[in-house]
């Protein structure tokens, strides 16, 4: 029998339908915007495409959105005087960096740099502590996005095998800290480039989240049969998107799936619609 399909982009939906909703009755009552600043450094193709997604879905729910370009010649003492004058407005509830940034400036200093209290896309030491204890201020935007569509889905996660691939400080490592939580309850693994016979490792999983970057790396057969699969990977490859995961292949092995496009890329702009209202009302107090 086929996989079924995670609906990302449906799912999404739902999500920005109900940012735009808070964020109507937010403007109404308080006359507040959710404002999110983005910081978009040199002409990057695909960063572009992702800053004009991002800026299209806040128009769409009603959020303030302003971009700074700044050009690839670009500081870093002028990023991190940017970043501080962000900092210090308050009409600016939400600070994106959008990455990669130019191999000259230093990623982990400008992202430490934005104020934890405004750091929508959760990258600060300080927000990842905080979910790391269980008690977040902020999730990462494509982790909290997988995390939405498990529980959309009603994918049982308590005392199942989950498998991470990868393990990035954006997506791998805060997704197996989000799984291991009291009330998912998952028990997990995370896989690497040092994991030996990686293949055998997945087929243990009952849940398998590949963010490897690695064009369809994931073949049906390192899948154990009614694995629920989610592909956080998007790969270009002669001019059509691909995730991480042998789509076809899987859908013949998996009981669910993400596409790509379409799964968990809409849920990765959604979620940060949400932080970005999160801190709008807690700048200002509000429940």
């Amino acid at each position: 029998m086929p996989a079924q399909i995670i609906d990302g982009k449906a799912i999404a939906e739902t999500v920005r339908n109900q940012v735009a909703a808070e964020t109507q009755r937010l403007i109404r009552d308080t006359g507040i915007v959710p404002h999110l600043a983005a910081v978009l450094v040199g002409n990057d193709p695909a960063s572009e495409v992702y800053v004009r997604n991002k800026e299209r879905a806040c128009q769409k729910a009603g959020l303030r959105s302003t971009l700074h370009r700044l050009s690839t010649a670009t500081t870093q003492a002028d990023l991190l005087e940017l970043i501080a004058a962000l900092n210090h407005d308050m009409s600016v509830h939400g600070i994106l960096v959008q990455l990669p940034l130019p191999k000259h400036l230093d990623s982990t200093q400008i992202l430490d740099a934005i104020l934890p209290t405004k750091d929508v896309d959760a990258f600060h030491p300080e927000n990842t502590g905080l979910m790391l204890q269980g008690r977040p201020r902020f999730v990462p935007c494509t982790p909290a996005g997988v995390m939405k569509m498990l529980e959309v889905s009603k994918v049982p996660t308590a005392g199942r095998h989950a498998v991470v691939i990868g393990r990035s400080d954006i997506v791998g490592k805060p997704m197996a800290a989000l799984l291991v939580q009291k009330g998912i309850d998952a028990t997990v693994t995370i896989c690497h480039s040092r994991t030996a016979d990686i293949g055998a490792v997945c087929r243990t999983a009952d849940i398998l989240i590949a963010a490897v970057g690695i064009p369809e790396f994931v073949k049906g057969d390192m899948l154990k049969p009614g694995a629920v699969v989610i592909d956080v990977g998007i790969n270009r490859v002669n001019e059509r998107l691909v995730g991480d995961v042998d789509f076809v292949a899987a859908c013949a092995v998996a009981s669910a799936i993400t596409p790509v496009p379409g799964g968990v890329g809409p849920m990765t702009i959604a979620m940060l619609l949400l932080n970005t209202l999160k801190s709008a009302r807690m700048m200002h107090r509000l429940s």
